[in-house]
């Protein structure tokens, strides 16, 4: 063998070990990212006027965050806004807090653990996240991040970015050739805060929203939108990485895109089964990872979200948002093709989609030490303050779980009370299933639909296995309710229709390969049960993301004890904590 023949055959070995040290540096070397949020008022142009939003850094949506599995955020939010304002990182473990104050800041900082794909973060106070949100991009391990150099301060990492040519990343699909975000919000042609104002004088729900956007912008169905709306390039025969977040207030939404087929390969930060499907559903708060390919005719394509309402005789924006998939060197001017979207109320198209959901890896607790059942609904309070208010009956609409409707405590964080063992701020008493047994979807007597009013937490001991039925119900009006449980992920090993069967549904429950999530559709009128171990000490909030919902009390919180260990314990409340 010629000496040039033994370089050229070593060459592409060289490169493969060029690229083992790159990535042996990257798993040993877990990077700390530094962002500066300042939460601050923004002037926008929506629908033909200007508004006065609070924004972070005067981006809407706010900035993308990109992080791998290990890694550490170190986020200063100064708040610059007239409101109290608390960010919660959706999916992560991390703590209950009370508000940052107007004038005041706080630093925030966690680590990323086990966890891989998309989530999100938001505004949780008041609804100011109907545009206080963003992106957070948690990649694998051994992914080399655009910079080759650790995050410098106050930068936020370009993005979309292409995937670096022969650079295979750990997926477990195929790797595609970038990745775009796709948020999905609500748009109101109103202030937001005098929104709930209104609405909690009344007793009324809220005025509904004017548009629904995507990556901020309404898109051209809507007055004053086309030339603002978002596009998203491709090339011919390339595939998208489309990680999907429903950041909306208080709506569910459909999203397709015209003609192309959408390979579902992750949902709320964990990896799924792959499957196609031509729409996805989204409860606020879900995420979806889909790959998209280039493959139609080169043209210009809407992508669509509109809404899935279940609520009967309740008003909703029915209106339709686009963005335009554009296929690079299309010489086609012409309208994008609009696809066909379900129907408002198409619990079939929706069942068809999560009943598809598997996950790639489980490990789902059988053995059950608190098993659980809870119902969650709506209902209705006597007007107080009077004299007149606009629910049924001079009533006020509320919400609750086993008729125990959630209050915030005003004055300290749960957390902090549980911690600093400070009485009269909650009790431990929360039912763990419903006072009285009903006909749950059925006819329900008039008298359960007055919930009563605490702050009510349930205990749960370190390391319990901890299963929960989540059961929807008349009162008012059968839902879909979004309910997100606070520093976990967990199973969901079943979902049906009607009042959940302990014994028939039982037996149906998967728990080979259950969808693993933050955030779980009960459906309308039907049942979810989840499972999962608490083995994160702290107080967790388990509430209904539809914002609206969590106003009248849709949520209730867990303690979970210390374990015996020493890596079993909840740390300290951070010192520079936010008063309340």
């Amino acid at each position: 063998m010629s000496g040039n023949n033994l370089i050229t055959t070593m060459q592409p070995c060289k490169i493969a070990i060029f690229l083992a040290t790159i990535i042996s540096f990257t798993l040993a070397n877990a990077e700390i990212h530094y962002h500066q949020f300042n939460v601050q008022a923004t002037t926008v142009n929506r629908l033909c006027r200007n508004h006065n939003i609070i924004t972070v850094n005067g981006q809407f949506p706010g900035p993308t965050l990109q992080v791998r599995n290990g890694d550490t955020l170190v986020i200063n939010v100064v708040n610059a806004a007239r409101y109290n304002v608390t960010l919660h990182w959706h999916g992560i473990q991390y703590v209950t807090q009370c508000p940052i104050q107007p004038g005041s800041s706080y630093t925030y900082r966690f680590t990323i653990e086990n966890q891989e794909g998309t989530l999100w973060w938001h505004a949780h106070s008041r609804w100011l996240r109907a545009t206080v949100y963003g992106a957070l991009i948690i990649y694998p391990k051994n992914i080399v991040l655009p910079y080759p150099f650790p995050t410098p301060k106050n930068v936020v990492l370009p993005y979309p970015f292409p995937i670096p040519k022969n650079l295979a990343l750990p997926y477990p699909f195929p790797t595609p050739n970038k990745e775009i975000p796709i948020i999905l919000g609500e748009w109101w042609d109103r202030d937001i805060i005098s929104v709930l104002r209104q609405a909690r004088f009344t007793g009324a729900p809220p005025n509904v929203s004017d548009a629904y956007t995507i990556n901020g912008q309404p898109g051209d169905l809507y007055r004053c939108s086309s030339k603002e709306t978002t596009k998203i390039n491709v090339k011919s025969g390339e595939t998208v990485l489309l990680r999907i977040i429903n950041a909306a207030l208080n709506q569910e939404l459909f999203l397709t895109v015209a003609n192309h087929m959408l390979t579902v390969v992750g949902n709320d930060a964990a990896y799924n089964k792959p499957f196609n499907t031509q729409v996805i559903m989204l409860g606020p708060g879900q995420t979806t990872n889909v790959l998209l390919t280039a493959n139609h005719p080169a043209g210009r394509y809407y992508m669509a979200t509109s809404p899935y309402a279940t609520a009967q005789n309740a008003t909703f924006d029915n209106t339709t948002a686009t963005a335009i998939l554009e296929y690079d060197f299309s010489a086609s001017r012409t309208r994008p093709l609009l696809p066909a979207l379900p129907r408002f109320n198409d619990t079939n198209t929706v069942t068809a989609f999560t009943s598809q959901l598997r996950s790639l890896y489980a490990r789902v607790p059988i053995i059950i030490d608190d098993d659980l059942f809870f119902t969650v609904g709506l209902g209705l309070v006597n007007c107080t303050p009077g004299p007149r208010c606009q629910g049924p009956n001079n009533t006020r609409f509320a919400a609750s779980m086993n008729n125990v409707s959630f209050v915030l405590p005003r004055r300290t964080s749960l957390l902090q009370a549980y911690y600093q063992n400070i009485q009269g701020v909650y009790t431990t008493d929360f039912p763990p299933v419903p006072l009285v047994v009903f006909d749950y979807t059925g006819n329900v007597s008039r008298g359960l639909w007055q919930p009563r009013v605490g702050t009510k937490l349930y205990q749960l001991k370190y390391g319990s296995n901890v299963q929960i039925v989540l059961q929807d119900t008349a009162i008012v009006s059968t839902e879909d309710h979004p309910i997100h449980l606070h520093g976990y992920h967990f199973y969901v090993v079943g979902q049906g229709f009607g009042n959940f069967n302990p014994i028939t549904d039982t037996a149906r429950f998967n728990l080979v390969d259950p969808p693993v999530r933050n955030t779980i559709n009960v459906p309308v009128g039907g049942w979810a049960v989840i499972r999962f171990v608490a083995d994160n000490p702290g107080v967790w909030l388990m509430h209904c993301h539809i914002d609206s919902h969590l106003t009248w009390g849709l949520g209730m919180a867990f303690v979970v004890e210390n374990g015996p260990g020493e890596l079993q314990s909840m740390e300290a409340p951070p010192p520079d904590l936010p008063p309340c």
